[in-house]
Formats: structure tokens, C-alpha cells, sequence
């Protein structure tokens, strides 16, 4: 088991690729405390991965500093140590808004979840994995499209480019503490956001044609990453931002011979919209 003994958060890791890493977690065994603002997901989520080890629910905003010190607060109550920091938490404008009508509020809102909840709480968990002693690991969750240029979703792409230096600037200012920092940079993966894509057959078929795997990934593929990241099987890479995207961040056009899905096909997709975790 490659984190037998270790301690790790996942904030936002009530769902999706949150839940995905959680779950990994659990199965190499590692204790894990999951943060997330809605308290019935929260307690679901918490009673389903107990049957996999052991796992604690813990209500955390990350965009604010109380709940990002009192989830590792929890967690040390209740663990005694934390080793692994997870920053998946995240959000997004759902309506798409054009950059001419971007107000500050939309932009504070996500800035402050995405990339100073990212900031932040990086900081609060290295402070304590330095008083430690024993150094620790963090992993960022970034986006392909901190790649892309997205113009639908401006702040998101923005906040997301964002994290993907703060993991650089965070490598360098936390390796004297043996603390390793790295990024996730998730493409199409099977979570609330790429089921809402999946109900519009032109854009899924869109994202699918750039996508040289022809596939939507899977949180469990994010799982096995970010447990890559962080046991000792990946202690020379530094700074980096390990994109798993099927090839959506370098596919300019089309696969060629790519099939359009059609509405026939499409019924199959309806998994992506039920399905709940």
C-alpha cells in the first residue's frame, strides 16, 4: 500500500474528482479527512468511503481562512499528523458570462475558491507539515484550460493559469522543508461540469473531437495520479503541472475519421447526467 500511514485533506473532495482521489486514497491507505461547503453531499460522501478506510467529513469554504485553518486543525485532532494536501476545491461561472460583462463580484468569487483558496491553503497545511518536521506533499488541481484560451469562461481559465505558477513558486519556496509540490491538470473528466456537456450533443461531440483518446477520462484516472504524486515514486518531479486529458490540451483540429455522435448514440451519455458521485 504506497500511503500506508499518511494523512491526507482533499478539499472539494465530496464529488467528482475529489471523491475520485479520496477513494484512491483509501485503497493504498492513507486516512483522509474530505472538506467541502454542502454538508449533506459531505455526509454522504463520508459514509460511502467508509467502506473503503478511514475518512472524515469536515464543512470548508476554502475561501475562507477560518475553515481553511480548522479543517488541518480537524484533521490533527483527529489523525495526529498531515502529510498530503489535496487543493481540488473549485468553481466556475455557470453562465458563461462575456468579458465585457464580467462584474468584480463574479471575478472575486471565483478568484477567491480558485486560486486564493489554493494560495492559502497550501500555506496553512505547509506551516503545520513544517512543524512537523517530517516534510509532506502537495498537489494543486489545475485545468486544461489553464492551457487553453477558454473566452467563455475567462475568470475560471484565468484563476486556473494562476495555480499552475503558484505550484512552480511553491515548489521552490517549500523545498528546503522537503516539502514536494506538483499539479494535477485535469482535461474532459466524468464530473458535474462535463456532464452538463454531455446534454448538449454539439458541444460533447466538440470536446470529444479534440480529445485524441475519443473518451471522457474518469475520476479514478485522477486517483491514480494523484497517488503517484504522492508517495516517493515521483519525489524528482518538481513544479510541474502533469496534464490527463487524453491529448485535449496540444489537438488543434478534429481527429481525423472522428464519428459525430448521434442522437442515437447519445442515449449513452445519460449516465453522465445521473450518475450522482
Amino acid at each position: 500500500m504506497k500511503l500506508k500511514d499518511k494523512v491526507a485533506i482533499i478539499t472539494g473532495g465530496t464529488r467528482g474528482i475529489g471523491y475520485g482521489i479520496a477513494e484512491e486514497y483509501l485503497k493504498e491507505g492513507a486516512k483522509v479527512v474530505i472538506g467541502a461547503q454542502n454538508m449533506v453531499t459531505g455526509q454522504h460522501a463520508e459514509e460511502e468511503l467508509r467502506k473503503i478506510g478511514d475518512v472524515k467529513f469536515v464543512h470548508c469554504d476554502v475561501s475562507s481562512m477560518k475553515d481553511l485553518n480548522n479543517i488541518v486543525e480537524e484533521t490533527i485532532n483527529t489523525f495526529g499528523q498531515l502529510d498530503i494536501y489535496v487543493a481540488n476545491a473549485g468553481t466556475n461561472d455557470s453562465q458563461k458570462t462575456h468579458y465585457l460583462d464580467i462584474t468584480p463580484e463574479q471575478y472575486e468569487h471565483i478568484m477567491n475558491v480558485n486560486l486564493r483558496g489554493v494560495f492559502f491553503g497550501g500555506q496553512i497545511a505547509a506551516k503545520q507539515m513544517v512543524k512537523q518536521g517530517h516534510g509532506g506533499v502537495i498537489i494543486n488541481v489545475s485545468s486544461v484550460n489553464a492551457y487553453l484560451a477558454l473566452d467563455s469562461q475567462m475568470v475560471y481559465t484565468t484563476s486556473k493559469g494562476g495555480v499552475q505558477q503558484l505550484t512552480k513558486v511553491q515548489a521552490c519556496a517549500l523545498q528546503p522543508y522537503n516539502i514536494k509540490v506538483n499539479a494535477i491538470a485535469p482535461g474532459p473528466i466524468e464530473t458535474d461540469l462535463m456532464r452538463n456537456v454531455g446534454s448538449d450533443p454539439q458541444l460533447y461531440n466538440t470536446v470529444i473531437s479534440r480529445t485524441p483518446e475519443g473518451r471522457i477520462g474518469s475520476p479514478t484516472e485522477c486517483g491514480r495520479l494523484a497517488v503517484f504524486l504522492a508517495n516517493e515514486d515521483s519525489n524528482f518531479i518538481f513544479g510541474q503541472s502533469i496534464y490527463i486529458d487524453g491529448g485535449r490540451s496540444f489537438q488543434a483540429f478534429p481527429t481525423p475519421g472522428y464519428k459525430t455522435v448521434t442522437d442515437e448514440d447519445f442515449e449513452l451519455l445519460e449516465k453522465y447526467k445521473k450518475k450522482e458521485v
